[in-house]
Parts: structure tokens; C-alpha cells; sequence
């Protein structure tokens, strides 16, 4: 479900529970658009995430700390000025909109106790994270809205704090009987979106949830129901939202099988054949569902750059990959000039000047061809010109071949640094990317006597359930690193079978490896490889010491012959990690 009104109604009774008369002790800007506060309140000290990205904007409770930049950006050292150990009086959230407005009493510079709003507005790319003055005058925010931007609203600094109501929809709380039926009948779409158009905090999900529970087709126009069944609706529609007036709330995520395909705080009926794990809170709910992929969005934002790169280099590659294949199809009809200009030589005694064409028993396969003739040169002028065309293309062929080898290791090359930015879960890690492509020249190199970076980033690290230690390289150069560093002769080699992926090293100190931990193994290289989304994977196996690497072959590629190979599942949940 999206973070719609009916979520962050159930975070604002939430956080004001928990938080109200806590003090903010500490403020922290990790991300452009993103506030880590420390509240030390009654009931512990706790971490409140506020983000406003624009692809996910998120509030919530975690336990998990996040770097800060060495020097704070502007909008956190103004905050550090005004509410650094102010009181959180209150979190409401206006009108079941999608903004969480903190309440905040502090001391000002002549030490008299004043107010002031930290308001968060998650709303997609409109989102937002703006600190107001008690009479709703903006004092600065997160991301400046200026009116080249936007007509509706500028969020900058001395403009008063309103919220648009550009959608005019009704308040849930508020909208009676006639109101509701009266926006519904009166749009010309389907009933789900009728209801989610019409009134302000419900999302689609939201929508078919109560149209399900009156028993009334989603998908049917809102126009072609008559007023009882409007009526039924919006009492089912009261029902459905009486939990949030009461601060009732289930927090669950269902899953269909193992992936998660919806979260919400109310109970969704729609999802009855699905697993439904539930929550102690909505923060635990949130950051279990969030948590990898607001990872992954941020590391997939920092990592723009580099997919462009190497996107680039890939298209480039494929497209001189298809000319060459062309070039060498072309190539194909050397035989046939060679055995023309061998028949001629053969045969051409008998043939008559100025012919255009002689019949002849070709030798090698006893067939009758006809061998075209130049008639304007002499027929061993012919032969001459046969075996030059057989030559050429010898040459060419012999060329080609070479380069479509090459080309096509760059290909996998590249694929192989595109699932190395898939895998990639840190800073760090691209910035090891960043070298590779530097040392393969896809990026311009540092002037000469610049500082080298350094490397922080370290390959993944396992332990199987027998207590093997199992390592995962995250990009090419880890991959070589574990497997011709790290690893001994003994050790277990696995890797994804003709797939760009990772290498997973299992040490065994002289031991024999047990089923289980080949097969948990074989699972980390399904996983961390471009065919991680399959339901099985073909992985092979082998001991290091049969694994080789050709003299000047691309970073992380290897040859092998005498291995074993199994077909596993990429499902690596029960697998722990150091």
C-alpha cells in the first residue's frame, strides 16, 4: 500500500504516544533529503527517520543509525540552532492529509520559551520537509519550491505555510451521507477511483478494500449505481475508517509466498489467500517493509552515473558485436572462391575465351557446379581473381574473428559490472566500481599524482549452518581477490552457471563440505548473480585449485573445466551474515 493518509494517520497516534515530552538531543542530516532525530522521551530514547525523497518518502522509528557528513548542510544546522533540546508537545496529522506536523517548544536566544512546527509532507515527488514559525510562517525547508516551480504553492523562506487543497477533496471525518454519495454518482469513472478521487487519505488499495467489503464491483462505473447502494457504501466506508478514530490499528505486511506484496494498518480482506505476518508498531512494519528498498533506492540514485557509463559502453559494444557478426557471415564464402579458383585451374583448359560460365565436378564433393566467369579477362585471369577475393576474406576472417572475441568479452565484462551495481549496497561499493571502470578506461583516469580513494568496501561474509565460512565478492575486483587471494587449493569455488554474478568462496581448512552448506552456498551465488529473480538457478561448483585465469582476460573472469553443477533456488533468507 502507498504511505497514504490511513498509514500516517496510525504513525501520527503513534509518535505522539511515544514521543510527546521527549527531547530532541541530537539531529542529523545524512541525505540530502533525509532528518535522523534522536528523542530522548519518558519511555527511552528512540531514532525518528524523516525522509523526503521523492521516489520514497518515509517516518518512522529505527533502531539503526545512519553516517552523517562531515560538515552539516545548511538546513540541519538551522535546526540544531532553534529546536536542538526542544520539547516534542505533540504529532498530529491535519485532515487525514499525507503530513505528520510535529509540535515543538523551546527556548529562543533570550531564553524565552516559544513554539515552532517541524512539518512533514509525503506526498511522491512533492514531498517535503518544512520548519515554521508559530504563525505558520516558513522559516526554511529541506527542498526551496520557488514559483518557477510551482503556481500553487513557493516553499521559501518568510512565505506563509498553507496546504493546497488543488484536488478538493472531502474530509473522511468530516464528509456526511449526501456529501458522499453526491461526489461519487457525480464522476464519470470507475467506483474505486471514484472514492479515492472524491476523499482525502485513501489510496487505491484503500478504494477496492471498501468496495469489497460492501460486496460492489471496483471496476463498475460510479454513475450506474443508485443511491441505496451509495448509501450501503459509505456506511461501509465509516466502518471501515471507525479503527482511526479510536487509534486501533493492526500493522501487517501479506506475502505471497516468500515476496511481500502489500503492507497496510487496517485489515485487507482482498488478500485473505495471502500470508499475513503482523507488527507490534507501524514504525517495525514500515522499516521492515522499507528498509532494502529504500537501500536500494538510494544507493540506485548514487549509482546514476555509473549505469549511464556503462549502459553506454554496453549498447556500443552490442552494436559493434552485430556488425562483426555480418562482416564474419560475409567471410563464409571464401571456401566457395577458393574451390572456383581451384577448378578453373583444373578444368580451364577446355573452356572457351569470352564464356561467362563453365560446368565442373567439384572433387570434394563430387557434385556438378557451375563456376561463374569473368568474359572480359582470360580464364587464368579468372582463377587469379578468385583466389585474391579468397585471400582477402581469409584475412578478414582471421581478423574478425579476433575482434568479435574481443567485443564479446567486453560484453560480458560489462554485463558483469551492470550486476555489480545491482548487488551494491553502499557508497563504498561503488566507489571500488568506479576503480574498475577507471582501469578498463569507460572513465577518464585521474591526473597524474591524484589521491587514489581508498577502499573500504569488503566482500560479503556468511556463515553456513554446518559453520563453514562462505565469502561473496561484490564486483569483479573482490571476485578475483577471493578467489586467487583468499582462497586455497581445497576451497569450494561456486558461480552462477553462464551468467554474470559473483564468486563465492567456502573455505573448508581441510574439511569435507556437508550437503547443506554446498547447497547454501550454491544459493549465494544464485542470489548475488543477474539471474537472482529466477525460480531455480544452474550453479557450478569446484575446488579453486581447477579454477584458472587466462593471462590478460578481464577482471573477474575465469576458466575451468572439471566441475560439478546443481539447479537451486536463490532464496537466501535463513543464511546468516556476518
Amino acid at each position: 500500500m502507498a504511505f497514504d493518509g490511513i498509514t500516517v494517520a496510525c504513525m501520527a497516534h503513534e509518535l505522539h504516544k511515544t514521543l510527546s515530552g521527549g527531547r530532541i538531543s541530537k539531529i542529523a542530516q545524512p541525505e540530502a533529503d533525509e532528518l535522523l532525530l534522536t528523542v530522548k522521551s519518558p519511555s527511552g530514547n528512540f531514532r525518528l527517520l524523516l525522509s523526503a525523497s521523492a521516489s520514497l518518502p518515509l517516518v518512522y522509528l529505527t533502531g539503526a543509525n545512519k553516517p552523517s557528513p562531515l560538515t552539516a548542510p545548511n538546513f540541519c544546522m538551522l535546526l540544531r540552532k532553534h529546536i536542538s533540546g526542544g520539547r516534542i508537545l505533540s504529532v498530529t496529522q491535519p485532515s487525514m492529509e499525507r503530513i505528520l506536523r510535529f509540535e515543538i517548544e523551546h527556548l529562543d536566544e533570550m531564553g524565552d520559551l516559544c513554539r515552532k512546527y517541524l512539518i512533514v509532507e509525503l506526498m511522491g515527488k512533492y514531498s517535503n520537509i518544512i520548519f515554521c514559525s508559530d504563525t505558520d510562517r516558513i522559516i526554511d525547508s529541506i527542498k526551496h519550491v520557488s514559483a518557477q516551480v510551482s503556481s500553487v504553492r513557493e516553499v521559501l523562506p518568510g512565505r506563509p505555510y498553507f496546504i493546497p487543497d488543488a484536488m478538493e477533496k472531502a474530509d473522511p471525518f468530516t464528509v456526511d451521507e449526501a456529501g458522499f454519495t453526491a461526489r461519487i454518482s457525480g464522476k464519470a469513472m470507475k467506483l474505486s477511483k471514484a472514492v479515492y478521487t472524491s476523499v482525502t487519505g485513501i489510496s487505491p488499495i484503500a478504494a477496492e478494500e471498501i468496495c469489497h467489503l460492501a460486496g460492489m464491483d471496483s471496476d463498475r462505473a460510479a454513475g450506474s449505481y443508485g443511491t441505496d447502494e451509495l448509501v450501503h457504501l459509505y456506511r461501509t466506508f465509516r466502518r471501515y475508517l471507525e479503527p482511526l478514530q479510536e487509534g486501533e490499528y493492526e500493522p501487517a505486511i501479506y506475502y505471497e509466498g516468500k515476496r511481500p506484496v502489500e503492507f497496510s494498518c487496517l485489515p485487507l480482506s482482498l488478500y485473505a489467500d495471502c500470508r499475513r505476518e503482523t507488527f507490534p508498531t507501524v514504525s517495525a512494519m514500515l522499516e521492515h517493509y522499507y528498509a532494502e528498498k529504500n537501500t536500494l533506492t538510494r544507493i540506485r540514485q548514487k549509482s546514476t552515473d555509473l549505469r549511464r557509463i556503462v549502459q553506454t559502453a554496453l549498447e556500443r559494444n552490442v552494436k559493434k558485436y552485430d556488425l562483426q557478426s555480418k562482416q564474419l557471415e560475409d567471410t563464409k564464402k571464401r571456401e566457395k572462391y577458393r574451390i572456383y579458383g581451384e577448378l578453373i585451374n583444373t578444368y580451364g583448359y577446355g573452356v572457351e575465351p569470352g564464356s561467362k560460365s563453365f560446368q565442373a565436378v567439384n572433387y570434394y564433393t563430387d557434385e556438378e557446379v557451375t563456376v561463374p566467369l569473368d568474359p572480359q579477362i582470360t580464364v587464368q585471369e579468372n582463377a587469379a581473381r578468385y583466389f585474391d577475393k579468397y585471400a582477402k576474406l581469409k584475412r578478414t576472417f582471421e581478423a574478425v574473428t579476433q575482434l568479435l572475441a574481443e567485443t564479446d568479452a567486453e560484453i560480458r565484462h560489462l554485463r558483469s559490472i551492470q550486476t555489480s551495481l545491482d548487488i551494491a549496497l553502499q557508497e563504498e561499493d561503488l566507489t571500488q566500481i568506479r576503480e574498475e571502470l577507471m582501469e578498463s578506461g569507460y572513465i577518464r583516469k585521474r591526473p597524474a599524482g591524484g589521491k587514489k580513494p581508498k577502499i573500504t568496501s569488503r566482500p560479503f561474509h556468511y556463515v553456513s549452518s554446518d559453520g563453514f565460512h562462505m565469502f561473496v565478492g561484490k564486483n569483479n575486483l573482490q571476485n578475483d581477490e577471493l578467489t586467487f587471494q583468499l582462497a586455497k587449493g581445497n576451497d569450494w569455488w561456486f558461480h552462477a552457471k553462464g551468467a554474470p554474478g559473483s564468486h563465492v568462496i567456502v573455505q573448508t581448512d581441510g574439511a569435507e563440505l556437508p550437503d547443506r552448506t554446498f547447497e547454501e552456498a550454491a544459493r549465494l551465488a544464485a542470489y548475488y548473480s543477474s539471474r537472482r529473480e529466477g525460480e531455480k538457478v544452474e550453479v557450478d561448483y569446484v575446488e579453486k585449485k581447477h579454477v584458472k585465469k587466462p593471462h590478460g582476460s578481464k577482471p573477474g573472469f575465469v576458466v575451468y573445466y572439471t566441475n560439478y553443477s546443481m539447479m537451486i533456488d536463490p532464496d537466501i533468507s535463513g543464511i546468516r551474515m556476518l
